[in-house]
C-alpha cells in the first residue's frame, strides 16, 4: 500500500464526527471533506427533514451514488485530509478508517443541544429525538446495505473504533491521532 494521508471518520449520529474532524484538522493541518453538510443542503433544497430525505433517497439511488462517489473522486487528486462521511471508509478504502460510537441517550442530548442543525433536524422532545435517531440509523443502514452491500456499523470495517459517550472530543482526537501515526508507520 502506498502512503495515504487520509483519515475517514464515520459513526453514530451525534457521535462527534464533525467536532473531532475539526480538532484533527487543526492538529494535523489537514483539510476536511464533509459529505454530511452536502446531504443536509440537499435535504434543505428539497424542503425535507434529514429523515424525509433519507426516505426519498431510497427511491433516488443516484443521489447516494453522487454523494458517496464525490469523496472517492476528491481522494483521487487530494491528500492530507479528513473525510467526515457515513461511507467515507468505503469510498476511500486506503484511508485510516475510524468509527465513533455513542449511546442513544447521549446522541439525543447532543442533537437537542446543537442549534446548528436547523430545521432539517428539529425535535420537540428527548423521546422524539431518540425515536428519530433510531429510525434514521435503521433507514441509512438498510439503504447502504441495499446499495453497496455494506454494514457501516460493522466494526470489522475500521482500523479504530471509539465510544465517545463519556470522553471529550479532544480526547477522541488524541486517540485517533496516536493510532493514525502507528497505522502510517505500519503501512509505509
Amino acid at each position: 500500500m502506498s502512503n495515504c494521508h487520509i483519515i475517514s471518520i464515520t459513526g453514530d449520529i451525534a457521535s462527534g464526527k464533525g467536532v473531532v474532524s475539526k480538532i484533527l484538522s487543526e492538529r494535523l493541518n489537514y483539510s476536511i471533506y464533509k459529505n454530511g453538510e452536502y446531504f443536509r443542503s440537499l435535504a434543505r433544497e428539497h424542503n425535507m427533514t434529514v429523515k424525509e430525505f433519507n426516505v426519498y433517497c431510497e427511491s433516488h439511488k443516484e443521489i447516494d451514488f453522487e454523494i458517496e462517489n464525490s469523496a472517492k473522486h476528491y481522494a483521487e487528486s487530494h491528500d492530507n485530509f479528513i473525510i467526515d462521511a457515513r461511507l467515507g471508509w468505503y469510498a476511500v478504502p486506503q484511508s485510516f478508517k475510524v468509527y465513533l460510537k455513542v449511546d442513544l441517550d447521549e446522541s439525543a442530548r447532543r442533537l437537542l443541544a446543537d442549534s446548528t442543525r436547523g430545521k432539517v433536524e428539529n425535535y420537540s422532545s428527548f423521546e422524539e429525538a431518540k425515536r428519530e435517531i433510531a429510525e434514521r440509523f435503521r433507514l441509512e443502514n438498510e439503504r447502504y446495505y441495499n446499495l453497496y452491500s455494506v454494514k457501516k456499523e460493522d466494526v470489522l470495517n475500521y482500523d479504530l473504533v471509539i465510544d465517545t459517550t463519556h470522553i471529550s472530543p479532544e480526547e477522541v482526537a488524541r486517540k485517533i491521532e496516536e493510532e493514525y501515526y502507528i497505522w502510517l508507520r505500519n503501512n509505509k
